[in-house]
């Protein structure tokens, strides 16, 4: 990286670190031209190989951090320290990993916030709970919160969800600003207010911040939306998955204005020895969402399809598959008009070649 004080900015969390990092890039390169992660090439393999791609053109830098392991991020901030850091949330993705611990992913993610700038600025999310595990102590910098229940420096108010995205109400500077997110997911309002706060540290006015939300790019396979015929909506969030992720899904898919709603999960990876009780658990909170059907591919999936039944959701109601021919089938002979459908598991499954199917047989005309 060249010799010259320039933001560095770097996104790690359990879930939502592309779609973090996508809008902050967004709104920065308003203003200046920047470099940021391509794609979500977020290993620390990849961060060797992108600091040598900064120039001296480059008045930012937006780095998405991934942790597979212990050690990871401090391998990262070895290689670039950041100055300014988000931790998105600290969920179960990769758990087995880590001692099947939460504890072990909280100690893992807090080597950001040891091994960036001491005297930079930290943001985190003042709503997650699992985010008070993390090690703040020693931290001289600027702590910012982010919140939509609790008290934040940057708290979203007024949050309204359409077919379009999500609009909501932030203050800033002593006025209240509205910024409009071109997504689906509730949850995604928090990204959206990492975002705002990275950009309004760095002295970015409001308008800035709104276009840059506004226009941002949805990441590839993240909650991507496809209207099908008769009304139908597909929901694409294939391109990886884990406990509150799937979650957040579910919790997307029931916010969406349809008659119908229709929940294809498949398995989730890294989970270790909590994998039975990681998707046992997916299951029972599917339950609670009002889906008309729900399907589950793959061995540990099935699972989802136990925990969804002992919470009451009707066997009728739920199949399981093994591959995904009789997945097809299934699809193809039960799906109607009025009907939203997600979607969801890890990239190993190549759950894509499903949503290519359903655009396909079900293409709008």
């Amino acid at each position: 990286m060249p010799d010259r004080n320039i933001p560095v900015i770097a996104v790690t969390g359990s879930a939502g670190k592309t779609t973090t990092k996508e809008m902050i890039a967004s709104i920065l390169r308003r203003r200046w031209t920047i470099f940021k992660t391509p794609s979500n090439w977020n290993t620390p393999a990849g961060t060797r190989k992108h600091i040598k791609r900064i120039r001296a053109r480059h008045r930012a830098v937006v780095l998405e951090f991934g942790m597979l392991r212990k050690g990871d991020i401090r391998r990262h901030c070895r290689l670039i320290r950041p100055g300014f850091s988000v931790i998105t949330n600290v969920g179960t993705a990769h758990i087995g990993n880590v001692g099947n611990r939460v504890q072990g992913i909280a100690a893992a993610k807090s080597e950001l916030i040891r091994y960036m700038n001491p005297a930079g600025t930290l943001v985190l999310n003042a709503d997650d709970k699992n985010s008070r595990l993390l090690t703040v102590k020693g931290f001289r910098g600027t702590l910012l919160k982010v919140g939509i229940r609790r008290k934040a420096d940057y708290r979203a108010r007024g949050i309204r969800v359409s077919d379009r995205g999500i609009s909501f109400r932030v203050r800033l500077g002593g006025k209240d600003e509205r910024f409009f997110i071109p997504c689906l997911g509730v949850h995604n309002v928090y990204n959206a207010l990492n975002a705002i706060a990275i950009a309004h540290r760095l002295g970015m006015p409001a308008s800035v911040i709104r276009a840059g939300l506004k226009h941002y790019p949805i990441p590839y396979r993240r909650l991507v939306r496809t209207r099908l015929r008769g009304n139908m909506l597909l929901i694409d969030d294939t391109f990886s998955s884990n406990p509150d992720a799937t979650k957040a899904a579910l919790d997307t898919l029931a916010e969406v204005r349809r008659t119908h709603k229709v929940a294809v999960i498949g398995y989730m990876k890294d989970m270790g020895t909590r994998a039975r009780a990681a998707h046992l658990d997916v299951g029972r909170y599917a339950a609670k969402k009002k889906l008309t059907r729900l399907y589950t591919i793959g061995k540990l999936a099935r699972y989802v399809a136990a925990g969804a039944k002992q919470a009451g959701f009707p066997a009728s109601r739920i199949r399981s598959f093994g591959s995904r021919p009789p997945l097809l089938r299934a699809l193809a002979g039960t799906l109607k008009p009025h009907t939203a459908i997600l979607v969801k598991g890890t990239h190993l499954l190549k759950l894509e070649r499903t949503v290519a199917f359903l655009k396909s047989r079900f293409a709008r005309k």
